[in-house]
């Protein structure tokens, strides 16, 4: 081969090198200008060219900062970090069926930067750490510091299968997630499951778009809510570093996070805030995890599922839409997953276990609401079944003898929209005592008045019952407008249980105020019914001794 034929090979070649070079950076400056959220232009590039706040001094280096291509570390894949020998507390909590323990696999991997125990330049190729610049050594303080307390950040390292979705039916199967969440080999959800740290297109390394909780709900089952962009999971849920610990919310407990919309703030939301405020209410405020039931608190999960709940009121007794799947106790005693009425999410607290005593001291004392709404019971307000009297001429129509009602007819926030105001319904809170919807006077020698008794009247017409003729009973305007004596003096609005009371004397709500109404000179409290609107009474009241006094 001649000088000129090999110097024509040698450029020919070269040329293309050149031209091969040229095209290499001309397809790197494309993938930089398509792929702008790669890890080379995220925060998780910790090299000197980083565009975060946290990097390296001199180290060109991306990829390093987590693998190396030789010596690396007994830890797949290809791993050049230092591992945290921290011990960690997991997450739990009631709402949790499965058991993390310690942090395994890709999360562990994580953790060695953002639980803040580990040098961020601690790398196993490297003899001493790599300086970061500002004298930053481990991961600075903020949302990316996870620490080793792991009980206020979603769980991680633990068996995602359809044995635990069978379990839990707030999960849906993992045989149906996204290919963008991925389980590893053990099939344990990892932190790496929700994030990719290589991309970080959708922001905050998420694996997938959850603009609208797409991600959330791929594993979390909503049931019957519709996710949209106002109350998306982030709404009330915090994945990481949450306030709350427990249920992972947005603040220090249910009741806080409830009322970051639920303050008058969002004009879609009721304003629930005023309520709780008033002088009695469920007491809300203290409780992150309780029990359920829960005697000495409520949170607003005891009669509401966030997740399921829809809208309007239902028909007396069924449970109100807005409570979504509840879990409850009915009449009969039994726990329930989901009340089917109104009085059963009562009942988890004010039936068998019921520790709130009786605000008027009665001849006989019951705090077992169930028992006094039982079918089985002596008399009682129509809250699980329709009374046992045929004939109430003071009702108000359209209601009847047959008419059903809800505990929250009585009970809930005066100045409710079920008594002409303007706030929203509920039992909530209420300025009356007992938490009444209205008012209610309890007091001896109360006078008579359409807002002394206005919860009363509600139901029962004022003027029939203070009639001397068309009444049930012709001396109620004589004792409650005359002698000023309540009505709880004689009636006991809740309903005589058959455990304590029986037909012939505790008909009609007759259970006695011991404190205004004392047995007699005989030594005798009692009333026995004696047919239609007729009765005889034993006791003394107001100085006036009854004995067989009938009417």
């Amino acid at each position: 081969m001649n000088h000129a034929s090999f110097a024509s090979i040698h450029n020919g070649l070269r040329s293309r090198a050149v031209a091969a070079c040229v095209g290499t950076v001309a397809l790197v400056a494309s993938l930089a200008a398509a792929q702008p959220s790669g890890v080379v232009f995220s925060r998780h590039n910790l090299s000197a060219s980083g565009p975060g706040t946290v990097k390296a001094v001199s180290e060109d280096q991306v990829c390093i900062f987590c693998h190396t291509p030789h010596n690396a570390a007994p830890v797949q894949p290809l791993w050049n970090r230092t591992m945290s020998i921290s011990s960690y507390l997991p997450y739990s909590s009631r709402a949790l069926d499965a058991a993390p323990g310690q942090p395994t696999g890709t999360s562990k991997m994580c953790l060695s930067c953002h639980d803040g125990t580990i040098a961020l330049g601690a790398l196993v190729t490297a003899p001493t750490p790599v300086v970061m610049t500002g004298g930053v050594t481990r991961m600075p303080a903020g949302h990316a510091n996870i620490g080793t307390d792991l009980r206020d950040d979603h769980p991680i390292s633990f068996r995602f299968d359809s044995s635990l979705a069978s379990r839990d039916r707030k999960l849906r199967s993992p045989t149906g997630l996204p290919s963008a969440l991925k389980l590893d080999s053990n099939a344990e959800l990892q932190c790496t499951t929700c994030h990719d740290a290589h991309n970080n297109t959708f922001g905050k390394f998420l694996s997938m778009q959850n603009s609208v909780s797409q991600l959330c709900i791929s594993c979390h089952n909503m049931g019957t809510t519709t996710v949209t962009g106002h109350n998306a999971c982030n709404a009330c849920h915090q994945p990481h570093s949450a306030p709350s610990g427990p249920y992972l919310l947005r603040a220090q407990t249910i009741t806080t996070t409830c009322l970051q919309c639920h303050n008058g703030s969002v004009a879609t939301a009721p304003n629930i805030l005023t309520a709780t405020n008033r002088a009695y209410n469920h007491d809300t405020a203290s409780m992150v995890d309780p029990p359920d039931p829960q005697q000495s608190h409520t949170t607003c999960v005891s009669c509401h599922d966030p997740h399921t709940m829809g809208t309007g009121r239902g028909v007396a007794p069924a449970v109100h839409p807005n409570f979504g799947r509840i879990a409850g106790v009915n009449i009969a005693g039994t726990a329930v997953e989901a009340a089917a009425y109104e009085y059963e999410t009562c009942l988890k607290c004010h039936a068998d276990a019921a520790t709130i005593l009786p605000r008027i001291s009665r001849r006989i004392v019951s705090n077992n609401t169930r028992l006094e709404f039982s079918p089985s019971a002596v008399s009682f307000h129509p809250v699980a079944t329709a009374g046992r009297n045929s004939n109430v001429p003071s009702l108000k129509p359209p209601m009847t003898a047959s008419s059903l009602m809800y505990c929250s007819d009585c009970h809930a926030a005066d100045g409710a929209r079920s008594v002409g105001g303007s706030g929203p319904n509920g039992t909530h809170g209420s300025s009356n005592p007992g938490l009444l919807v209205e008012r209610y006077d309890t007091a001896d020698n109360s006078t008579e008045s359409a807002a002394a008794y206005a919860l009363c009247y509600r139901c029962h017409d004022r003027s029939n019952l203070m009639s001397e003729s068309a009444s049930s009973f012709r001396y109620h305007k004589k004792h409650v407008q005359e002698e000023r004596t309540p009505c709880i003096a004689c009636h006991d609005s809740h309903g005589i249980s058959s455990t304590q009371g029986n037909a012939t004397n505790n008909s009609h709500l007759i259970n006695f105020a011991t404190n205004i109404v004392t047995p007699n000179t005989q030594g005798r409290l009692e009333f026995i019914d004696t047919g239609t609107f007729r009765g005889t009474c034993n006791l003394r009241c107001h100085g006036d001794n009854h004995v067989n006094k009938s009417y």
